[in-house]
């Protein structure tokens, strides 16, 4: 009897301790992605060095607000346990190329570009996210919905669209514009170092939620405290046939015409290479 009692006893241990060691096993799995090694955070605090961002005249450097979010967010990061690289840590210059090489060299990891905004129109406002690959579009709703669901500004939604840094990275990867350093009332928040620690909190908050985006199979899109919807998004990337019939006619013409110097057609050359500039 006693004998029996024994052995129902070690059986016992060893199934909880099979059990806590499985409990522990998944648990690190969830943190990681799945992967045996935590997960990167790659960030990338947007322009740098000679790189001012921004439009000409703009009062706030951009520059400066995203590299002091991009470090604070890495604080937030690296203290829920998460292994994190920068792009640039001071104010220099990095090609696009080497932002998204230095992505492209970690594994099990994702990207987050910081960004603010501009326009020559000072009342444009609002908070965006950008992605371009598919497997971003989870990442995208999560940043999406806790940065722009946090800022008291115009939520302008998630936008699909081949910046450099998205359409060359090979892992997830995102552009968060945290609003417009030329509106007065939003440069005035991002000048606040406590509006752009929620700015990195926000941020982080979408990291860590990444996997908790429900699928576009979902019959709701009301977030709950399990799940965040997967956002509608607006497609950038697609150039319709009138508008490639429109330009193929306009560089006819004006291989017709004198070379004349004017702001104009260099403003819309800006615009039609804006896939290949940062945000």
């Amino acid at each position: 009897m006693r004998r029996n009692s024994f052995r129902i006893a070690l059986s016992a241990a060893g199934l909880l301790t099979t059990f806590l060691t499985c409990s522990s096993y998944a648990a690190k799995r969830s943190s990681s992605g799945g992967d045996s090694s935590p997960i990167t955070v790659v960030i990338d605090a947007g322009h740098g060095g000679y790189d001012r961002g921004g439009i000409p005249g703009q009062r706030v450097s951009e520059k400066e607000m995203t590299l002091d979010v991009a470090r604070r967010l890495r604080s937030v990061l690296q203290a829920s346990g998460y292994r994190v690289v920068m792009t640039r840590d001071s104010d220099v210059f990095v090609p696009l190329g080497t932002r998204t090489a230095i992505a492209n060299s970690q594994r099990n990891a994702i990207f987050v570009s910081v960004h603010f905004n501009s326009a020559t129109r000072r009342g444009a406002s609002g908070i965006e996210t950008y992605f371009y690959g598919r497997d971003s579009l989870a990442l995208a709703s999560a940043v999406h919905h806790y940065v722009a669901g946090g800022a008291p500004s115009e939520n302008r939604g998630v936008r699909r669209r081949g910046y450099f840094v998205l359409r060359r990275t090979n892992i997830p990867a995102v552009l968060v514009e945290c609003g417009f350093l030329t509106n007065p009332t939003e440069a005035a928040y991002a000048q606040n170092a406590s509006y752009r620690q929620k700015l990195a909190e926000a941020i982080a908050s979408g990291v860590r939620s990444r996997g908790s985006v429900a699928s576009s199979r979902s019959t709701t899109r009301v977030a709950t405290a399990e799940s965040i919807p997967l956002q509608p998004y607006i497609d950038q990337t697609r150039v319709t046939k009138s508008k490639k019939s429109r330009s193929k006619r306009s560089a006819k013409k004006s291989t017709r015409r004198k070379k004349k110097t004017s702001s104009k057609p260099a403003d819309i050359e800006a615009r039609v290479a804006s896939s290949d500039r940062e945000g």
